[in-house]
């Protein structure tokens, strides 16, 4: 079980909600609920912010190591494990690593990101979920599908957008790329 899967349950339990109860107050089914409570995946990003919206929580609550009032600091040489999400709950979809650059910094609004994208499976789903996303490129080269349109860029370039519009991250080549995100969700 993953941490995260755990706090969504020791969520639960501290408001006496039900799984259907989580489900109806995060949009999602109560077999999508059921999957992640038993599942020693992180869900998607898309999914864990509707369901910290249903809890009355922050997103980063499932991130947080330990709570820093102060500023954060992340050092370059110092080496932080990767958190993958997955997608619609299917492991074969999983193709970023995501790095939280402020996971111990407490009562956050902001969710920035050091994010590996590798070169897609073909499998790749959209999500769409309250809040905007700041994107920077770092390596490599991505393509942002944002509705019906579609946007390539390069290192150095950057995009921001509303989320609760359709979108998807990808690679724009086989050798994947390197991003910084910072996402904000409303609490």
């Amino acid at each position: 079980m993953s941490a995260v899967t755990e706090k969504i349950k020791i969520l639960c339990a501290d408001r006496n909600m039900s799984a259907e109860e989580l489900a109806a107050g995060a949009g999602l089914t109560v077999e999508q609920v059921k999957r992640i409570c038993e599942s020693d995946r992180i869900p998607s990003l898309a999914s864990l912010i509707k369901i910290a919206r249903a809890l009355g929580v922050r997103l980063g609550t499932f991130l947080d190591d330990s709570e820093e009032n102060g500023p954060v600091l992340n050092r370059n040489n110092e080496t932080k494990r990767p958190v993958t999400f997955t997608s619609q709950h299917n492991s074969s979809n999983s193709h970023m690593d995501f790095i939280s650059l402020a996971a111990s910094k407490a009562g956050r609004n902001m969710e920035p990101f050091l994010i590996h994208i590798q070169a897609g499976n073909g499998h790749e789903c959209s999500s769409t979920h309250e809040g905007e996303e700041f994107l920077f490129v770092l390596e490599g080269s991505i393509r942002v599908q944002y509705g019906s349109e579609s946007y390539l860029l390069q290192q150095g370039d950057s995009i921001y957008y509303d989320s609760i519009v359709d979108h998807l991250v990808t690679a724009n080549d086989a050798t994947g790329a390197r991003i910084l995100a910072v996402v904000y969700s409303p609490a």
